[in-house]
């Protein structure tokens, strides 16, 4: 709790106008308002190297910009004297003034704003924040930045948006802290609100976020969080609302707002000695919030107590005490305040005297002093001490000289602040001027200093400017700042080039004269060479970018790589552009175009893509156990293989890559299902110009023929190929069905086809099919038109087309017209149904009722309910559809009556293998004979089958007798499949259980083949289980036996078991195979020419393995026991001793080399090696020898070793001679211009900094008299460098 009274305006108002005209009044001081240019904060901040210029202070109060701008404010501080507390807003405006129904103004201090960048004022992400708030709540805002870099906020415009607008800005602006209050529970739902309307006002008020903690939770605690204002008053209101609910007495007393630091008293001691001496909790509302009761909250004694002493306080200080008003420079105020208000509490302590400052945002210079008369003059002594115990003053010099004032990290300048820490040092870029503000003997020691320093400067550096256009500035600037940076570190210069937003081509460079003019001259040679590069557009399916691009971006920065001198622009993705610029000299753009129009081709010729129809039953077959099919296949023909999904209706396989390898895919594919099935496969010729015709519309009229014949695939040839061929594929019966309806439909289509459509209820649909496809066919039939019904994907379900003959399509019409107005004649008809058949038809909620309305066009069946004994059924849809369902119920019925049970014994172990996966076999044989079938529960513990039943009490248990009363040789009952239904499809389905039942048979497979029959992880016998449908049992290894069992179907074991015999034979081939291959030869070989027939990365050893398909094994240098000259070789016995011929022919060829020692200056060593070796490697490959220069630390550094046959020696050497001595004379003008060109100081700078030591310094506050190291780049970060963040009182910034 502050005692610092902050008025508003209208209470300060109030003040001043209460004054009598026999009160004080002081003389004012100057009046007229000084317009400083605003300052970074007391300390050493980060000296941004480009700094934007402040809008000048001299512009009038009303000129705001009409949009949040960039805003040119970065101010340069270099010492450490005002805390960040005196606050004094400067006039860097940002946005529309609108006259306000409302206006609010805040400030946010430096260490809590959430976007700090000193060059993003008024733009970045702070700005677009600002614009979205002003959009989103029709607030406006205006943003002032204070002198030490603080933000202040204006919100103008209706109270909600107001309201609304303040929240968002702070918290989204500004970082947040948090506090917790403890109430007690009960009191918590006071704060809430009916509705959480109180809560959300409350948050609103404070611009906070309130976390109550919920009815289950026990704790206590609300927890706050905002700004550490509106944290106090959040914290204020919760207390406040505490108190009304607290059962202990709750008193407010009124005290006017001006009288309340004299009852907190300094630094808040006396109210603090109140409120232990009653044990009162006294809430004095903060001086930011403009409220004028204390509230008192305690036991009624004490509270009493405790409210007579502030009275007592309250009246003495109204009758004793009085007020004058005096003038001091607003500029001035932030000197009285003091950090945090401790100059005001001073006086306070000291006089007894309140001060009483005018808001921030008041234009008013008064200052009110409070207190007893014969003090007041003691206070106003003080408070002009304070207000003018500084001085401002300014020195001339070109901004331009700003940043060599301050010295790299801010070196020159700490000599002054070293000295005179309490003086602050500003620069404002823009401007020929430094202000200079502190104590005032100081601040004259500190203007001498630095105008020498300036005095100095302007003798001894130079600045030019040069015009460029701007579009060639981003190419001077070069990637990363490369061409820049160098330029400015090797002529020790500046250069300041313009933004692209600015579109100016004026570039400054400033230093040493000689180095401005030789960057001048460099970057003109620049910009005149751009002037002659080339511009080409290359023209790249967008689709082509991203895989040019590369992962990361590897693969365009290989080409970039390849051809540095191109700079390649790719459009924005979102601007769907095909154009790829490159820029560079001529011959290069060239080289660089054709380099990817091959790589553009050669994507173009990968991403051929095909089509391959595949019977979904089929899918997994061609995907295989774990994806081992169709991954070989992929990597085999170098394709990309897509399946629809396992839940798609889809049965296409897309593939993609090169023509040729996606049609051998293919082939692959189609291969894998012919085998699997017998599928035929017949070519029909049809003209070419009847292809888009018979395929219809969306492919309707080929799908409904291709559905009609059993599903088969109908294979049209691409648009525009020409071909008339034709390909269906499918079984045998249905590829001739499908074969005949084309050849009718496009004998109609060449004579004449006509088309109708007509509408019908998609419910309608399956009844006008009929089961099977046969009410459809006989239509077809009796008419020749072709009926095609929409597809599940068709947008338009109503929609049945007729084509065919114009005279066949009217009377398939009138036929299908008939059938639909028939279906429009709702009948009710009712039947009789034995109720105890009725539980059939309603259980699996209706599903047999549900398949007859799919069947028979929607008809509704309504069975009585249960419990009324009733067997009426009634039936409601269309005639012909009712008595369909009534037949279908019938024959239900009569199935139902005429149902017997049939019990099928089969070992419970065989349960499992006869259900199939996910029970598809079963599934398969209910369907094929409308049976039901059950299956017993598993025994869990079917060896203690066998043990007696125990008895209970004396009597045999249920389970004990049915033991007893079964026969010795009966099935047991977890082996008895039930199966129920007519009593001929019973039986036939009984056969089919048993033939499920899998056989299991033996193989005899030599023991040490099994391990290769099994294969890496058991992948060998996964893939022939899988292939042939059966289990393989593999004994185990300690058994050694060769008897492998096979177990399956019947139909499988013979398929499985000659797969087994083959690839036995394949395996015992492969070990005859492996004993050739084993054959080793050693060859002797001195060690030395070891690395010479391995080569670079290995490149010679490599081309001898594969050339004669061997493993060629050197000695490990570490293995002292190994004979270090032998080289083994390992494969055929003919392969061996051909690459033991090539190994000896290179050691023969070795052998005739000799090595030379050259002398080379070390100075020229770099430029003959090149750039990672390039111009060295292409020395040795022309010469055909090999050069080796001296490591760093040799004894002798200019000795370069030359091996190689003696004739090609001499002539490296030669070469190499002559390279020297023609860069050794550039080494030796370049050295001789460097002593030229160095600075007076360079050979001071390399110095170490032995620091300094500043008094009163910040840092001497914990105690410690270590001086600041200068080489920190945390103590001293350089111009513009990134600062590392402050660990804040209230936690890290988020």
């Amino acid at each position: 709790m502050s005692s610092v009274a902050v008025l508003t305006q209208e209470s300060f108002a109030e003040h001043r106008s209460g004054l009598v005209p026999q009160q004080i009044k002081v003389a004012t001081l100057n009046s007229e308002e000084e317009s400083d240019p605003p300052t970074y904060k007391d300390a050493f901040p980060p000296l941004p190297e480009k700094a934007a210029c402040l809008e000048s202070a001299q512009e009038p109060a009303g000129a705001w910009s009409n949009k949040i701008r960039p805003i040119k404010a970065s101010v340069i501080t270099q010492s450490f004297c005002l805390p960040p507390e005196f606050e004094m807003l400067t006039d860097v405006r940002a946005s529309v003034r609108v006259p306000p129904a409302c206006q609010q103004v805040f400030h946010v201090p430096l260490e809590e704003r959430r976007y700090k960048d000193m060059n993003q004022f008024g733009e970045g992400e702070q700005a677009k924040i600002c614009l979205e708030i002003m959009q989103r709540t029709g607030a406006h805002l205006e943003l002032s930045l204070a002198k030490d870099q603080g933000l202040s906020i204006m919100v103008s415009g209706k109270l909600d948006a107001v309201m609304k607008a303040r929240k968002d800005i702070v918290a989204r602006l500004q970082t947040q802290a948090s506090a917790t209050v403890a109430i007690p529970k009960e009191h918590h739902r006071f704060v809430i609100g009916k509705n959480g309307e109180k809560l959300q006002d409350l948050e609103l008020k404070t611009a906070t976020k309130i976390q109550i903690p919920r009815p289950d939770d026990p704790s206590n605690q609300i927890k706050i969080t905002g700004t550490k204002e509106g944290i106090e008053k959040a914290r204020h209101e919760v207390l406040l609302i505490s108190a009304e609910q607290d059962k202990r007495a709750v008193e407010r007393l009124e005290v006017e707002k001006a009288f309340h630091p004299f009852i907190a008293g300094p630094y808040n001691r006396l109210v603090g000695e109140i409120m232990q001496e009653t044990g009162t909790r006294i809430n004095i509302p903060p001086p930011s919030v403009n409220r004028t009761e204390i509230v008192f909250t305690g036991e009624k004694e004490q509270l009493a107590q405790a409210v007579a002493r502030i009275k007592k306080i309250y009246e003495e200080k109204k009758k004793k005490t009085t007020t004058i008003a005096v003038e001091v420079k607003k500029s001035q105020h932030k000197y009285v305040i003091g950090p945090k208000g401790n100059s005001l509490q001073e006086i306070l302590e000291r006089t007894g005297v309140s001060v009483e400052i005018p808001p921030s945002d008041s234009v008013s210079e008064t200052v009110i002093l409070r207190g007893e008369p014969e003090k007041l003059g003691q206070a106003l002594t003080e408070v002009y001490a304070k207000a003018n115990s500084f001085t401002v003053s300014s020195v001339a010099a070109p901004s331009w000289l700003h940043r060599f004032i301050i010295g790299k990290k801010g070196q020159n300048l700490a000599k002054i602040t070293q000295q005179m820490p309490k003086v602050h040092i500003e620069f404002t870029e823009g401007e020929d001027k430094i202000t200079l503000e502190g104590p005032t003997e100081d601040v004259n020691v500190a203007q001498e200093q630095i105008e020498g320093m300036v005095r100095d400067l302007v003798n001894r550096m130079d600045y030019v400017e040069i015009n460029i256009d701007h579009k060639f500035h981003r190419h001077l600037i070069g990637k990363s700042g490369a061409n820049i940076n160098r330029i400015k570190d090797q002529y020790k210069v500046s250069v300041r080039i313009p933004p692209d937003s600015e579109k100016s081509n004026l570039i400054r460079i400033e230093g040493d004269p000689q180095g401005v003019q030789q960057a001048k001259r460099e970057l003109l040679e620049l910009a005149s060479r751009m002037e002659n590069e080339r511009t080409k557009d290359l023209i790249i399916e967008q689709r082509f970018h991203r895989t040019i691009i590369g992962q990361k971006g590897e693969r365009i920065r290989e080409i970039r790589d390849k051809f540095p001198e191109v700079i390649i622009n790719f459009p924005d993705p979102a601007q769907k552009s095909d154009i790829v610029q490159l820029r560079g000299p001529k011959n290069e753009v060239e080289k660089c175009t054709k380099y990817m129009q091959k790589m553009v081709a050669d994507l173009v010729e990968n991403s051929y893509s095909i089509s391959v129809p595949i019977f979904k039953q089929f899918h997994k077959n061609i995907i295989g156990k774990g994806g081992a099919n169709i991954k070989k296949i992929r990597e085999e023909s170098n394709t990309k293989i897509d399946l629809p999904a396992e839940n798609s209706n889809s049965e296409t396989i897309v593939i993609t890559g090169k023509r040729a390898n996606c049609e051998a895919a293919r082939s692959r594919i189609l291969s894998i299902q012919k085998d699997l099935a017998n599928i035929a496969e017949v070519e029909v010729s049809i003209p070419a110009k009847l292809h888009n015709s018979l395929i219809g519309t969306k492919g309707r009229l080929i799908r409904s023929i291709m559905e009609e014949c059993g599903g088969v695939h109908i294979h049209f040839p691409v648009e525009g190929s020409g071909s008339d061929t034709v390909v269906i594929r499918g079984p045998s019966s249905d590829v001739e069905k499908a074969k005949k309806q084309l050849l009718h439909l496009a004998e109609e289509k060449q004579t004449k086809s006509f088309t109708v459509d007509i509408r019908a209820k998609p419910e309608y649909h399956k009844f006008l099919i009929g089961k099977g496809g046969g009410k459809i066919r006989k239509v077809r039939d009796s008419t020749g038109a072709r009926i095609i019904f929409p597809a599940a994907e068709d947008k338009d379900q109503d929609l049945i087309t007729i084509v065919g003959k114009e005279d066949a399509v009217r009377e398939a019409q009138k036929e299908l017209e008939a059938l639909i107005q028939n279906l429009d004649n709702v009948v009710e008809d009712t039947m009789l149904v034995d109720p105890r058949h009725h539980r059939h038809f309603v259980i699996r909620r209706g599903q047999v009722l549900r398949e007859i309305a799919e069947e028979y066009g929607g008809v509704m069946v309504s069975f009585p309910r249960s419990g009324t004994q009733s067997d009426k059924v009634t039936l409601k849809g269309a005639k012909d559809c009712v008595e369909a369902a009534k037949k279908r119920i019938q024959e239900i019925i009569e199935d139902l009556e005429a149902q017997v049970t049939v019990e099928c014994a089969i070992p419970q172990k065989f349960h499992r293998s006869v259900m199939g996966p996910k029970g598809s076999r079963i599934q398969q044989i209910t369907r094929d004979f409308n049976v039901q079938i059950k299956f017993p529960d598993r025994e869990e513990n079917p060896a203690h089958s066998a043990e007696p039943a125990v008895q209970e009490n004396g009597e045999d248990s249920g389970e004990a007798r049915e033991a007893k009363e079964a026969e010795p040789g009966s099935p047991r009952r977890c082996d008895i499949i039930v199966i129920s239904g007519r009593k001929e499809k019973c039986e036939a389905a009984k056969e089919a259980l048993e033939a499920l039942v899998p056989v299991t048979i033996e193989v005899e497979v030599p023991f040490d083949l099994h391990r290769y029959v099994i294969g890496q992880k058991g992948s060998g016998i996964r893939k022939m289980m899988d292939e042939f449908e059966v289990n393989i049992h593999v004994p185990a290894p300690e058994l050694q036996s060769d008897v492998i069992a096979i177990t399956g179907l019947a139909a499988n074991l013979d398929r499985a078991k000659a797969g087994l015999l083959e690839r036995v034979r394949e395996l015992q081939a492969e070990q005859e195979d492996r004993a050739l291959r084993s054959f080793k030869l050693s060859v002797t070989v001195d060690p030395k020419y070891h690395p010479k027939i391995i080569g670079r990365k290995g490149a010679v050893i490599t081309q001898i393995r594969l050339e004669h398909d061997v493993n060629i094994q050197f000695p490990d240098k570490d293995d002292g026991s190994q004979p270090q000259d032998q080289i083994t070789i390992t494969g055929y016995e003919k392969n061996t001793e051909a690459a033991r011929d090539a190994i000896l022919r290179i050691v023969g060829e070795l052998e005739q080399m000799v090595s030379e020692d050259v002398s080379l200056d070390h100075r020229v060593h770099a430029r003959i090696i090149g750039a990672r070796g390039k111009a060295i490697r292409k020395i040795m490959d022309e010469f055909k020898v090999d050069i080796r220069f001296p490591q760093s630390g040799a004894p002798d550094p200019n000795c370069v070793t030359v091996t190689g046959l003696p004739e090609n020696v001499e002539e490296a050497i030669d070469h190499v001679l002559n390279l020297e001595e023609e860069y050794l004379a550039d080494v030796v003008d370049s050295e001789a211009l460097q002593v030229y060109m160095k600075p007076p100081a360079h050979e001071e700078s390399k110095a170490p900094s032995k620091g300094f030591v500043v008094r009163d310094a910040p840092w001497t506050a914990s105690g410690s008299d270590k001086a600041p190291d200068m080489s920190s780049s945390e103590e001293f970060p350089s111009f513009g460098a990134q600062v590392a963040p402050k660990t804040l009182p209230w936690g890290p910034k988020r």
